[in-house]
């Protein structure tokens, strides 16, 4: 069995849905799972507060934790609104942490150091207080979106949360089965940066040169879990480099040398650098990952394509899953489905 469960959905005309499909979808994947994970991402849920970082926040104790998070805030830029995340007691789902939002605007004369940009001081600020563990994790900081997860399977989780009550135009989704890291909320898939959402299937292997590599950029990972690094790479290459996103794929997952030495000599001088360049980012093992933010959502497999994904359309809507039977519960009438060529990215954008 291939574990876990992942399917992204996006409206390329910006159309909201809200979650009762992206729940009935995952829900079709169960045997993929173990109760012990599950989550949603959803962009274009905050219209009224879409200048702002929604930062989801997982808290241990409340009453003890959330005045230092508060202060740290602060010093860092403004609060606009904060509030407990709404959610509804399961009876097979046992709340470990209190879900909290805050919006947030960051100021660069209060942030520390020479940072300016927006982005780089929310990063920061994430890296900072997930480091610290004092009480307070920091697992969605983007946007206008939202991810929603906690230790329980996807049905739970979904009504913990009430993803229905939202309306998004992009959604990713994950069934976690964990193998080599521990069952928490925290490990539990989206894995989210400003507005980089990452759900994964498989296992990196390459996971302590990746995490090598990506640390010594500033990023901090605290998650135990292989797919934070995954994230931060995303957040790296695309946002920080400037890379195209298929560029960025092809530097995560490159082609073998010997399919670069047959390639034409501009295509195999390019391929060449990319993977001589971002050797330490390029990832091994069985996977297959969907991302997404604000614009697109992109699919991408292994080069053997050790672990499964299909892709569907119908309409102005992509999808890209696990199983074909996720698709088919959100849309029984979806119009085409492929399955990609390992390696070979699947990306679509919303439009302007």
């Amino acid at each position: 069995m291939a574990m876990c469960g992942i399917i992204g959905v996006m409206d390329k005309s910006r159309r909201t849905m809200d979650g009762s499909g992206i729940r009935q979808a995952l829900s079709m994947m169960n045997e993929r799972g173990s109760g012990e994970g599950a989550g949603y991402a959803a962009y274009g849920i905050y219209p009224d507060y879409r200048d702002c970082y929604a930062l989801h926040v997982f808290f241990d104790n409340i009453r003890e934790n959330k005045p230092a998070l508060d202060a740290a805030l602060a010093q860092w830029g403004t609060v606009e609104h904060d509030e407990a995340i709404p959610t509804y007691d399961q009876p097979n789902l046992r709340a470990a942490h209190t879900p909290w939002r805050y919006f947030f605007k960051p100021d660069a004369t209060l942030a520390p150091g020479s940072t300016t940009s927006e982005d780089d001081i929310v990063s920061a600020l994430v890296m900072r207080v997930n480091a610290a563990r004092r009480g307070a994790l920091i697992f969605s900081s983007g946007k206008d979106l939202g991810v929603f997860k906690a230790g329980g399977w996807p049905e739970d989780v979904a009504d913990y949360y009430r993803i229905e009550d939202y309306e998004g135009y992009t959604w990713l989704a994950h069934n976690r089965y964990p193998t080599n890291t521990p069952g928490w909320w925290g490990g539990a898939h989206p894995f989210n940066l400003l507005d980089w959402s990452v759900v994964h299937n498989g296992e990196i292997t390459s996971y302590g040169t990746n995490r090598r590599y990506i640390e010594s950029f500033g990023y901090t990972c605290t998650m135990f879990t292989d797919t934070e690094v995954v994230a931060y790479l995303v957040d790296l290459l695309v946002r920080r480099h400037g890379l195209d996103v298929d560029l960025a794929v092809r530097a995560l997952a490159p082609p073998f040398w010997k399919e670069i030495d047959r390639m034409p000599d501009a295509e195999r001088e390019w391929n060449s650098a990319i993977r001589l360049a971002y050797a330490p980012a390029m990832m091994n093992g069985p996977f297959a990952i969907v991302a997404a933010n604000a614009e697109m959502m992109v699919g991408f497999t292994d080069r053997s394509k050790l672990r499964p994904m299909v892709v569907g359309e119908c309409g102005d809507r992509l999808y890209i899953s696990s199983e074909e039977a996720a698709i088919r519960a959100m849309e029984p009438n979806v119009e085409s489905i492929m399955m990609p060529a390992a390696g070979e990215p699947v990306i679509g954008r919303v439009a302007p």
